[in-house]
């Protein structure tokens, strides 16, 4: 029997996604509730699982198509029947491989010596300009054949020069005295270009500014370090720093709650609950899971919570609805060795506080020159609804409560 598989529901507020890639072809056997493809959204990827054990036999979508609920993807043949022809939705970089391979063999008349080897022009081009043989060159393309790549490695694998960036940063390679180089043009992926599309509308509609201070995280540190393993064999998962921040936090948007809300239109809504965004660096970009209530989380629950986002956000496991809600957002660039920045608030939030480097620098403690584990912490906001003297204050609280960590259990 012969099953439709199509595109599942998507998200709510999603229209369509992206088919980013097959992991089978046509006429391969499949198992159910095997992953057949990705489908990738403005947050999060989906997978699409086969709805029966059997045999690929169609493919209908090509890689890199943009889809919508409800379109038909592929043919599956259920059972273990003998596998249908293969065929199978060719990609845009196929067709041109394929139309330049046969301009060539048709311009060589057919020779067995051309289809042997069918070039692309800008292949065989290179081919011409180092004088190379295509016999001594494996080809990674389809059917074996020669891509530019292909050649680019072979003159770097047996170049007497060194491989030097060239003045737009791809890579240059010099044999002989010839100069060869190349650029690679791919398109943005849908998430890299909803966080531009995000950055720019950030950049437009706030009146962003920025406030610095620093942090002496003595005291923190000292409690981890006398905590620590205590804390993980009772719990389960270790004690870092985020969740000292997402405390701090919490109580001083309590302090000020202007800082917790949001403009809509000529409105500014208030928060009564603390819903905080964690940015996660993931291959596919920066995604930002949101903790819930964080007021009513234990500091175990919010090490533990964030494990689990932070590993299904960079695995691409995550939902879009953790994904979006939040009221306030922290940033730790200091995990990549950022020593200050000025980070960009995440749309409707009207705060942001970013997190970073912890340094040993000279304080003066009681008229003594000390040496103490250091960080900047800035806090970026809205300057239409918060006024400069509440974002000081606001981090102010932060530096309070954090280096004297008593406060945030009394929540002082």
């Amino acid at each position: 029997m012969s099953i439709e598989i199509k595109v599942p529901p998507l998200p709510e507020s999603v229209s369509d996604a992206t088919l980013v890639a097959w992991h089978k072809k046509p006429g391969e056997k499949v198992n159910r509730d095997e992953n057949l493809a990705d489908l990738e959204t403005d947050k999060v990827v989906l997978e699409v699982p086969a709805p029966a054990s059997g045999t690929l036999r169609e493919i209908r979508i090509k890689d890199g198509a943009t889809v919508t609920a409800g379109d038909l993807l592929a043919i599956l043949d259920e059972g273990e029947g003998a596998a249908a022809a293969p065929v199978q939705a060719p990609s845009a970089e196929a067709d041109a491989s394929d139309a330049d391979a046969d301009a060539d063999e048709a311009a060589a008349g057919g020779e067995g010596g051309a289809s042997a080897h069918k070039l692309s022009p800008s292949v065989r081009r290179l081919l011409d300009e180092h004088d190379l043989d295509p016999a001594v060159i494996s080809g990674s393309g389809r059917d074996g054949r020669i891509t530019k790549s292909d050649v680019m490695a072979y003159l770097k694998s047996h170049s007497d020069e060194d491989v030097a960036p060239g003045e737009d940063g791809a890579a240059a390679i010099e044999v002989g005295g010839v100069r060869s180089r190349t650029d690679q043009r791919v398109p943005m992926t849908r998430l890299r270009a909803r966080i531009a599309e995000r950055m720019v509308e950030a950049q437009q509609t706030a009146a962003m500014l920025t406030t610095f201070n620093e942090v002496d995280l003595t005291e923190v540190m000292a409690l981890r370090a006398r905590y620590r393993d205590a804390f993980e064999q009772a719990h389960g998962t270790k004690l870092g720093f985020m969740s000292f921040f997402c405390k701090a936090a919490v109580e001083a948007l309590k302090k000020f709650p202007v800082v917790n809300a949001s403009v809509e239109g000529s409105d500014i809504v208030y928060h009564d609950y603390y819903d905080i965004g964690i940015a996660v660096s993931s291959d596919r970009g920066l995604l930002v899971p949101v903790l819930r209530d964080v007021d009513r989380m234990s500091f175990a629950r919010i090490e533990s919570t964030l494990a689990e986002l932070g590993k299904r956000a960079r695995d691409g496991a995550i939902s879009i609805e953790e994904l979006t809600g939040g009221t306030f957002t922290i940033t730790n660039g200091g995990i990549f060795g950022s020593m200050l920045s000025t980070p960009i608030l995440n749309p409707p939030q009207s705060a942001i506080l970013g997190m970073h480097s912890i340094q040993e620098r000279p304080m003066v403690v009681n008229g003594e020159i000390v040496a103490r584990p250091m960080m900047y912490v800035a806090l970026t906001y809205d300057h239409r609804i918060i006024d400069g003297k509440e974002a000081v204050q606001f981090l102010v609280a932060i530096k309070q409560a954090l280096e004297d960590p008593a406060r945030l259990l009394l929540q002082l």
